[in-house]
């Protein structure tokens, strides 16, 4: 085992195990922390938690039964992977989680740094960009949970650290991996423990993950993965692979659960019914009235199932979101809505579904939960950032977990499609 990540969402970890399958390491998601050594023969596990918007001490508490046992799995490197839009709020859980991973580890520093080009998320001077626009007038300024209305990264992390955060400026970055590494001494002995690092291109993580090689904990988003197999490879650890994203075949019905309320998402709802498939709305103020929102739909599925995938979804626009929160509060409705679509989850894989995509970390971490599932095995990319995994034992279960900021607008119809070509 080269690599241990822990995931604070269960989106954003199968977003981590694409870019390093993509890169010839065999992968294994876990969904929470093993009980047991993995049978598998792997070169990296990721294991997802449901950590990015609990209490900040039990965050940190996870992670670090999560480090105990990728520690014990034998890992080289840690990672720990928080999402490409820094979802987190004054009080954490970015800066409390990777503080105390750092303190069992004994790192001096460690980075931060969420960006993703390919998926349209830079870093410059310090300052988080979605596409064009920074993250504070993003679709992320109106999250529900970890509304995000400063795209300045240092500052947002110095606000729920208690460690000095400093910055390594693109100027360093673009100089190459020992141009970085020399800015990574220099805030070193200024007292810099987390440090920002700016990154605008798909080259500059490479650069990044280079200068990473040697230092015990890496904390990012998805992107800085993509370079980490080719230390391994450069360090003679990791031989060249072609069959890393291989997954079984299964035959069988689909569907798609969606529960994000973020732009992306709700464009992928909105194309597929445009395209005239068919979809069956959740809405959060039945299930307060106490209507078993969950066996109505799967009664309204059942005739539509054999004819082709059907769309369940709660998602909603932002307005509507702050409707609902106002009256059933905002943990109490994302609750309600994510254990209604659990329950559709269950219902359809014992009516015959065996693909099913998922959009939303939250509903995600909701939907394998309430599968059992203890593992994924991660295989070919859908859209960046999302790939197709497949459960593990005699009768998988092939799942899309997507975040809910990622996937084309056609991501829906696309994904399952792929499964057919």
């Amino acid at each position: 085992m080269l690599l241990g990540c822990i995931a604070d969402d269960f989106t954003g970890a199968t977003d981590l195990a694409n870019n390093l399958v993509r890169s010839g390491m065999r992968t294994l998601q876990t969904i929470g922390v093993p009980n047991t050594p993995l049978a598998a023969d792997v070169d990296a596990v990721v294991v997802a938690l449901k950590s990015r918007t609990i209490a900040a001490a039990e965050a940190v508490a996870q992670s670090l039964a999560a480090l105990e046992w990728l520690k014990r799995a034998g890992c080289r490197q840690f990672y720990f992977k928080y999402c490409s839009t820094f979802d987190s709020t004054p009080q954490g859980n970015i800066g409390p989680v990777a503080e105390a991973l750092m303190q069992a580890l004994g790192a001096r520093i460690a980075i931060a740094c969420p960006a993703f080009p390919t998926n349209a998320r830079t870093i410059y001077m310090g300052n988080l960009f979605v596409g064009e626009v920074p993250l504070s007038e993003s679709g992320m300024r109106h999250h529900p949970l970890t509304p995000m209305s400063d795209a300045n990264l240092v500052r947002v992390l110095q606000a729920q650290s208690r460690s000095k955060v400093g910055l390594v400026p693109w100027t360093a970055v673009a100089a190459g991996d020992q141009a970085i590494r020399a800015r990574f001494a220099a805030l070193s002995s200024e007292g810099v423990r987390l440090a920002v690092v700016d990154a605008i291109t798909d080259a500059d993580l490479h650069a990044i993950a280079a200068a990473c090689a040697d230092h015990p904990l890496i904390t990012a988003g998805s992107g800085v993965a993509i370079g980490l197999p080719g230390n391994f490879h450069r360090a003679g650890l990791l031989p060249p692979r072609a069959d890393a994203a291989e997954l079984p075949r299964v035959p069988g019905l689909a569907a798609v659960i969606s529960g994000s309320c973020s732009q992306a998402t709700n464009g992928q709802v909105a194309h597929w019914m445009d395209s005239g498939r068919p979809a069956i709305r959740i809405d959060p103020f039945e299930i307060a009235r106490g209507t078993d929102v969950a066996a109505r739909a799967l009664r309204q599925a059942a005739a539509l199932l054999d004819a082709g995938p059907v769309l369940f979804y709660a998602t909603a626009a932002p307005e509507e979101v702050r409707t609902v929160q106002a009256e059933l509060g905002v943990g109490e409705a994302g609750a309600m809505v994510e254990q209604a679509l659990a329950r559709i989850a269950q219902g359809l894989i014992a009516r015959g579904v065996t693909r099913l995509v998922v959009a939303g970390g939250e509903t995600a971490g909701a939907v394998v939960q309430a599968l059992g599932v203890e593992a994924l095995k991660i295989g070919p990319q859908i859209d960046p950032g999302v790939p197709w995994t497949a459960t593990q034992g005699a009768h998988p279960i092939l799942l899309a977990l997507k975040s809910g900021n990622f996937g084309s607008r056609d991501f829906f119809v696309k994904s399952l499609e792929q499964l057919d070509a």
